[in-house]
């Protein structure tokens, strides 16, 4: 089968880095650690797993920053948690196409959408560990152990290839049905729905509260969605393209406010929670001010990451307030006194899993279907381009140029 393979050569990438200085289109050209390949055709790994047959599969910003070498660096241990070479994709929604013997809960034909998770049950560890047996997969202790090469989830495991292919296999456990109400198009967008749902119940809003979406790709714009329909609270958005303003508008923000100037942010934020003075940094010293006093954002879901985010939100955030932080970039020095000054809490969200909401205990994507159902949620606004897996250079660079081409989540499809 054709597949999207993603493989690590250190000379390759030396002249990598050196080529795309000039031309941001040489992550995608011969010396790409990213190729379209034949390969061997997946297949039912194990007794209790499956494979499935891809119909949608996105793009997330995690296999973007992969593919233009705009992650975090080796000294990062997440580094450790995975092996090559890896047939990327995790974004998926697919059809049953065979079933191991030990499989029950599945059957051949089946709509399903991938828990990506290479967590204890697919990696066939017993006991489970805590986090397994809590639901929490993002959390599991085993990621380097078991029947399987280490890799955190389907796209980063050498023997578990992802949904950049025609076909993947998966852990009977891995594979969530697909309601009839649900479309393929809602379907695939249950993982980053996922991510931003966990987000928000990492720290809930209360009633009222002033919150902050910082960044309004996928996860920024699912988080509005959420906010806007399942919390009374007012919600503004830091945005940098015109496309994803127009967007977090539809989608519940009361306003959008451009991600530069930085200073800008502050200002406008100092009128927008009557804050009773903005602290300047010292005469003369470069800076940014800060927000002081009782009044303040209470919540900010930073779904971008950077240094300078996460600087910004803890200059216009309320005393004692909280920042998710979701979004994942490379680390750097930023000036961060107003963190211990105001007891700001960061709190860091990560993935999904079995979350609870509204009194009901289940996986995330579940909850994102019965909202579906409910017609309580539609972020379908957001698919914005799809591609067939031999245009993956263009789809790439659509991600890479998001601003030109109104671009938020790009998909594969292998619809006929």
């Amino acid at each position: 089968m054709k597949a999207l393979v993603f493989d690590v050569n250190v000379n390759e990438i030396i002249h990598l880095i050196q080529e795309a200085r000039d031309n941001k289109e040489a992550y995608l050209g011969e010396h790409s650690p990213l190729q379209l390949k034949e390969i061997p055709d997946a297949r039912v790994l194990f007794p209790d797993w499956v494979l499935i047959k891809t119909r949608l599969c996105g793009i997330c910003g995690s296999d973007y920053k992969q593919v233009f070498i705009d992650f975090e660096g080796i000294d990062s241990p997440l580094a450790t948690l995975a092996t090559f070479p890896q047939v990327m994709g995790h974004e998926v929604v697919g059809t049953i196409a065979a079933v191991g013997s030990a499989v029950t809960t599945l059957r051949v034909g089946q709509r399903v959408v991938l828990n990506p998770w290479l967590s204890c049950a697919p990696r066939g560890v017993t006991p489970l560990c805590e986090a397994c047996q809590d639901g929490q997969y993002s959390l599991c202790i085993n990621f380097k152990r078991g029947r399987l090469a280490p890799g955190i989830h389907t796209g980063t495991c050498r023997d578990a290839s992802g949904g950049y292919a025609p076909y993947l296999p998966a852990h009977e456990s891995m594979a969530i049905p697909v309601p009839d109400h649900v479309s393929d198009d809602a379907a695939v967008l249950a993982d980053p729905f996922s991510v931003s749902l966990h987000s928000v119940l990492r720290h809930p809003p209360q009633r009222g509260d002033i919150v902050v979406v910082y960044g309004c790709g996928t996860l920024g714009l699912c988080a509005i969605a959420i906010l806007k329909q399942l919390f009374d609270v007012k919600i503004y958005a830091i945005t940098r393209f015109d496309h994803q303003a127009r967007l977090a508008k539809q989608l519940g923000a009361i306003e959008t406010i451009p991600w530069r100037p930085t200073e800008d942010i502050i200002a406008r934020f100092k009128d927008i929670t009557g804050a009773a003075e903005v602290l300047p940094p010292v005469e003369g010293v470069p800076g940014l001010p800060m927000l002081h006093g009782t009044r303040g954002v209470r919540v900010i879901y930073n779904t971008v990451g950077t240094p300078e985010s996460v600087e910004v939100a803890i200059r216009i955030a309320g005393p004692r307030s909280t920042v998710v932080l979701s979004g994942v970039d490379t680390p750097a020095r930023f000036e961060w006194s107003p963190h211990y000054f105001k007891e700001i809490n960061l709190v860091g969200s990560n993935a999904f899993g079995v979350e609870e909401w509204n009194g009901k205990r289940q996986h995330a994507m579940r909850h994102y279907f019965d909202l579906i159902r409910d017609k309580q949620i539609d972020v379908t606004p957001i698919l914005t381009h799809r591609f067939r897996l031999d245009d993956y250079k263009e789809a790439f660079l659509y991600n890479h140029s998001q601003g030109e081409h109104g671009a938020v989540k790009v998909l594969f499809s292998f619809e006929t």
